[in-house]
């Protein structure tokens, strides 16, 4: 079944070279000869005894499920779910919906395709994004967050990492550059917190604001799908935030109870739960927590409905 929905509306950003057999373009009759990511691959047995592969085909426009009768043991050793893999065939009807009836399917060499070009975007300009996370990082007054800041934002790697990355692997923000835009989201609803309570240390807040989802450069891995990297299997996106912190803290003469208070507000963004005490010990904390759930939350819904789970 070809799909388009916000994929489809994110692509309008992408070439006309890259448009070209984009899954959403395909109509009954049309050939199919390209590069796709494999979302789903199942060993099925046909009536007749016979196996044939079951898939599921993904680009930034949509999904398309296909079949592979002839051969399919041969061509199912050639790739796995979650690959880039070249296809050809021809797009029928079945059962009222579109499909591919595939004739051949093989992983696609390295270099061959970037699994990036298969993963959606984000709907907001990147390079407006940007501005806005410096603008906001300067106005951190504090010295040794501002040097922290200026520190995370003057590296190139990480700032490429943090415009490229999503924000989760399904829930909220969950395309390149997703990451960009809830840090971006998340600051800014700390600004205006911070201007209705103007008891909040803005540079603790605003600083945890832009650093809380660091770690996500190191949880997440991009490849056909969204993935998870062994670190971020084994320590998660909070823990690595944290490690990548305290890497840079030194380095900015940040210490002592201003370290532990950014410490303790990225330890806690996902609740209280993460504390020692199970409890926020600062009022910038929950703060943050709070911003960060309304922000996930609010685009959650927009994006997958009403139901969604926000925080996955």
């Amino acid at each position: 079944m070809a799909t388009g929905g916000s994929g489809a509306r994110r692509d309008a950003r992408t070439s006309g070279a890259d448009r070209r057999g984009a899954i959403a373009t395909l109509r009954e009759n049309d050939a199919i000869d390209g590069v796709y990511a494999c979302t789903r691959k199942d060993r099925m047995l046909a009536r007749t005894g016979s196996p044939y592969l079951a898939l599921e085909l993904r680009d930034r426009t949509g999904a398309l499920t296909a079949r592979l009768f002839r051969d399919a043991d041969l061509h199912g050793a050639r790739f796995e779910r979650g690959d880039l893999v070249h296809v050809s065939g021809r797009i029928s009807r079945f059962r009222g919906e579109l499909q591919a009836e595939l004739a051949s399917a093989r992983r696609v060499r390295e270099g061959e395709a970037d699994p990036a070009a298969f993963l959606p975007v984000a709907y907001r300009d990147l390079d407006e994004l940007d501005g806005f996370l410096e603008a906001l990082g300067g106005e951190v007054r504090q010295p040794a967050y501002r040097a922290l800041l200026d520190d995370v934002l003057g590296d190139c790697e990480l700032r490429g990492a943090m415009r490229r990355f999503p924000a989760t692997r399904a829930a909220h923000h969950a395309y390149l550059g997703g990451l960009l835009e809830h840090t971006v989201a998340v600051a800014q609803l700390a600004v205006q917190a911070c201007e209705l309570h103007p008891r909040l240390d803005q540079d603790l807040l605003l600083s945890a604001a832009i650093v809380h989802d660091l770690g996500r450069t190191r949880e997440l891995a991009l490849g056909a799908e969204i993935a998870i990297s062994e670190e971020g299997r084994m320590l998660g996106h909070v823990e690595l935030g944290l490690r990548m912190i305290g890497s840079r803290a030194g380095r900015a003469g940040l210490d002592g109870p201003r370290l532990l208070a950014l410490e303790h507000c990225v330890l806690t963004h996902h609740g209280p739960d993460a504390a020692p005490q199970r409890r926020f010990a600062l009022p910038e904390a929950l703060a943050l927590h709070r911003i960060n759930v309304l922000d996930a939350a609010v685009k959650g819904a927009i994006e997958h409905g009403l139901g969604a789970d926000a925080a996955a």
